[in-house]
């Protein structure tokens, strides 16, 4: 459906081509009047404070007699942005109607992902490259304490972490003194255990 109308209204992002979700939803009234029903269905996840959205575009044909349906799904989390912190239901509700309409093939000129999608990606791929440095590894197994007391044994934690990078022999032993430490608050009654 990409037509002379919707070219006129793709802006640049990123070195593509897209079209806001607003003109894609104007281009529905406009072109399929009587004939659409966009409709939302939410759910919230308290523990995550995450909204996900799931929307579904029904397409009557000209004679109203079928339809055909698409669907789009799109999350977001409270607290995370700006807008977030006042309004992630809608921010999903609007992904996710734009995801809907790019399922039925509306505008999409380069791709279906919408700019906040582009945007949490790039976001999200710079802050693992961040927090996957080996002190942040490091601090992080050192730290979660929960992460510690569900490994089976000083070894298993030892094990589980260098997975994550290569330890040397200090921090191998802060790691080894640290399970012991918590796990001595606990006294469990496992094989491994000493008094």
């Amino acid at each position: 459906m990409t037509d002379k109308q919707l070219t006129n209204k793709a802006i640049k992002f990123k070195g593509s081509d897209y079209v806001m979700v607003k003109d894609r939803i104007q281009y529905l009234a406009e072109n399929y009047d009587g004939r659409y029903d966009l409709l939302s269905d939410y759910q919230y996840f308290p523990e995550q404070k995450m909204w996900v959205v799931k929307a579904t575009l029904r397409v009557r044909d000209a004679e109203h007699k079928t339809y055909s349906e698409y669907n789009g799904l799109a999350q977001e989390i409270e607290d995370t942005t700006f807008i977030n912190k006042t309004s992630a239901l809608e921010n999903a509700e609007s992904s996710a109607w734009g995801r809907a309409c790019a399922a039925y093939n509306i505008w999409v000129i380069s791709s279906i992902a919408s700019m906040d999608e582009i945007n949490k990606a790039e976001n999200r791929a710079k802050s693992q490259t961040k927090s996957f440095t080996k002190e942040s590894v490091f601090q992080r197994a050192y730290n979660n304490t929960e992460f510690i007391k569900q490994c089976l044994s000083e070894d298993d934690f030892i094990k589980k972490v260098s997975e994550h990078m290569e330890l040397d022999e200090i921090q191998e032993g802060q790691l080894r003194r640290r399970y012991q430490d918590l796990r001595g608050e606990e006294k469990p009654d496992l094989p491994f255990w000493e008094d």
